[in-house]
């Protein structure tokens, strides 16, 4: 029998756990330190070439503001920085950053000391570092304060590492920092943008409260609730500086005056969010229902490691990781199954579900009836990831592979004391994931927990 998701995961689609073993609890981020992440690329460096390139190494820096950082010190344009993904902000993180200009040169990078920061010069390149050269992340991840003797702890890991192990490895949901880890709104604000309820979009971004919050934060958003033109103002007044997103909407709502409550105004105040978190909402919303799928199959035992005839494949890259190339998944037929399973078995082919947009073909069969029947109790259509009034946030859709290899290693230190919990115990795992799947979505089958610490 399936054991059940706590609620906060319920909330962003992810229904059941895909292992059986009891957990182990505890607590991920204690302290930064505790959670290194190391970007693997595919890329060589060689002494020429219009770009420097360095290793970043950072802690409790979130990846934006460490390159906005790093280029105010170095006197030259954001833009001219690249790197290939974002990374955790409380955590310790390793990856490349390519700069433009033969101006830069390594002194000039050397002499740049920022706490918390780490460059170390790599070599120089005629290619900038960008998301295709990122194949995906090693992690070690300490966990803390799990109760329980050093040899029960140690027992439940290699349990679940065989589980994992025997099912190929875990399904590939999409984790809770796609969604918001203290405030899970951005599918929510998606769902209303995909629909045409730009005005619900923007309310619900700015007013809807969740228990995370700060209390601060929290009084400023029910101010805003009824949406009228005072409330708005006051709400304005009284939301924190953090929340800068919220306060440019609201700013731009009260300048409408009278006309505050006018769906362009709305659209206008939508409009002064950058693009990329306009269709991150978008994104968000999909990855919601790619999850209700997932769990869906999960509910009717539908295999995750055998296709069955209807299903849509995709294909083992040059790397060894699921290749989502449009042209090249193919629809398990009648004829073809047994081949195919051949593949998926050796690791050359992965069953695939749609991230849904408005070129999405259905599967057949069972899983086509699953893929509709999400759609449908969502009271959503294809047409609708289209949108005229927001051109930018419109989505074609794409397919994920819904199983992540993984192998999972218990550390040299295996399961010691917890220098932070007396009388506690911590246990550190070790592994690897391509790009675009999550740690939490592997740890959360080790510690099942009952309320939210995974993201703590």
């Amino acid at each position: 029998m399936l054991k059940e998701s706590p609620e906060f995961e319920k909330r962003i689609g992810i229904w059941f756990y895909f292992t059986r073993t009891e957990g182990i609890g505890g607590a991920i981020k204690t302290k930064p330190t505790d959670f290194f992440v190391r970007e693997i690329t595919n890329r060589e460096e060689g002494e020429e070439g219009k770009y420097l390139i360095a290793e970043l190494t950072k802690e409790n820096w979130d990846t934006h503001n460490v390159i906005r950082e790093i280029s105010r010190r170095l006197r030259v344009s954001r833009n001219r920085i690249g790197f290939a993904g974002t990374k955790d902000k409380f955590a310790v993180t390793t990856q490349k950053i390519s700069i433009w200009g033969t101006d830069i040169e390594e002194k000039e990078l050397e002499r740049v000391k920022i706490k918390g920061v780490t460059l170390k010069i790599i070599g120089r390149s005629n290619k900038a570092v960008s998301l295709g050269d990122l194949y995906g992340n090693e992690f070690e991840i300490v966990i803390r304060g799990i109760e329980g003797s050093k040899e029960e702890i140690k027992g439940k890991i290699e349990t679940i590492t065989t589980e994992i192990e025997n099912a190929g490895g875990v399904p590939n949901f999409f984790g809770v920092q796609r969604f918001g880890i203290s405030r899970p709104i951005t599918h929510v604000v998606g769902k209303y943008l995909i629909e045409g309820k730009i005005k619900e979009a923007v309310m619900s971004y700015i007013s809807d409260v969740f228990p995370g919050e700060s209390e601060e934060a929290k009084r400023a958003r029910l101010l805003c609730k009824e949406g009228e033109l005072r409330e708005l103002k006051e709400g304005l007044n009284r939301m924190p500086p953090f929340l800068r997103y919220e306060k440019a909407m609201l700013n731009e709502l009260v300048k409408g005056g009278t006309e505050s409550t006018n769906e362009t105004n709305f659209l206008s105040a939508f409009s002064v969010l950058p693009k990329n978190l306009q269709k991150l909402f978008v994104h968000a919303y999909q990855a919601y229902l790619f999850n209700l799928v997932l769990s869906r199959r999960m509910k009717q035992s539908l295999p995750f490691d055998e296709a069955l005839i209807g299903n849509v494949v995709c294909f083992r890259n040059k790397f060894g990781f699921a290749d989502i190339d449009m042209e090249r998944v193919e629809k398990v037929t009648e004829d073809k199954i047994k081949g195919i399973n051949r593949l998926i078995k050796r690791g050359r082919a992965f069953v695939t579900v749609p991230v849904f947009g408005y070129e999405t073909e259905f599967a057949e069969g069972v899983e086509g009836e699953i893929e509709r029947e999400v759609l449908e109790e969502e009271g959503v259509d294809l047409n609708d990831f289209h949108s005229e009034n927001i051109p930018e946030i419109s989505s074609k859709g794409t397919r994920r592979p819904v199983l992540v290899p993984v192998k999972v290693k218990l550390s040299n230190e295996e399961v010691s004391d917890d220098d932070i919990n007396p009388h506690r115990n911590k246990a550190k795992l070790k592994f690897f994931l391509p790009k675009g799947s999550y740690a939490t979505v592997v740890l959360r089958e080790y510690m099942k927990m009952k309320a939210s610490g995974l993201d703590a």
